[in-house]
């Protein structure tokens, strides 16, 4: 899907030792379990039914710190929410095509193969190759503007030449993230390199977040420019009411 009228609105669930917490500039050693003002557990099922009630949103992006940080995928809270109807785009810290096989027998709707854990252009190509360009979606992971994880296997000192090479791969879908802004109610960062990107490969899905205040914020995002956001804290903390997300909302 290229540019469209419409933002696509992204819950993100952080889940940590089986409960969502509050991601907050990328200090995963400092994550707490989530306030939120939607409802009081942290249990996963239950935040995302309280997401889906406030604000009738169901598909979500599920980061499973467990597995990106200890190889340790919450299999059962992703096939909870599978079976309560949500629709996951699932980022379980993917290196290789058999750690995808055993996310995508979950029933996750979309695999994020991210720049922090992927074994490179070769396995992310691998990846597509195997489930399909529909069905992978390609994190550039940064920390304040820099590439995250071993970039030894990626001929690129610069996110839009890595983003040129998982293009070359049969990348179609990208999420650009900026994990120092997430939580921090900063403002969005990324929009110059999406709007980069844009230009280059017109008919590319581009999801971005990390920052987002409020609806002001979603309004900043051209949706020629990018055609969904990351959002978490704002949700959480009331910032954004139901009304707010009803004029940016689109499938994906």
């Amino acid at each position: 899907m290229g540019p469209g009228k419409f933002l696509q609105i992204l819950p993100v669930l952080d889940v940590m030792h089986g409960r969502v917490v509050r991601g907050v500039a990328g200090r995963r050693e400092e994550y707490q379990p989530v306030k939120s003002v939607l409802c009081e557990s942290c249990d996963s099922l239950q935040v995302a039914e309280a997401i889906r009630s406030r604000f009738d949103l169901s598909m979500f992006y599920f980061a499973d710190l467990d597995a990106i940080l200890r190889g340790a995928p919450n299999i059962q809270i992703l096939r909870a929410l599978g079976d309560a109807g949500f629709t996951l785009l699932v980022d379980a810290g993917i290196q290789r095509y058999e750690d995808a096989a055993v996310i995508a027998a979950t029933g996750a709707h979309q695999l994020v193969a991210g720049l922090e854990t992927v074994g490179g252009p070769r396995e992310l190509a691998r990846l597509i190759e195997r489930f399909g360009p529909s069905q992978v979606v390609f994190s550039i992971d940064l920390r304040d503007g820099h590439l995250m994880g071993d970039l030894s296997s990626w001929q690129a000192i610069d996110p839009m030449a890595v983003a040129r090479q998982a293009t070359e791969a049969g990348c179609t879908r990208f999420i650009v993230l900026d994990i120092a802004r997430v939580g921090t109610e900063g403002g969005v960062t990324t929009l110059p390199l999406c709007s980069e990107m844009r230009a280059a490969w017109p008919d590319a899905t581009i999801i971005t977040g990390g920052g987002i205040r409020g609806i002001d914020d979603l309004r900043r995002l051209d949706p020629v420019v990018v055609n969904g956001v990351l959002i978490a804290s704002a949700l959480h903390n009331g910032s954004l009411a139901k009304a707010d997300l009803a004029s940016f909302r689109e499938q994906l």
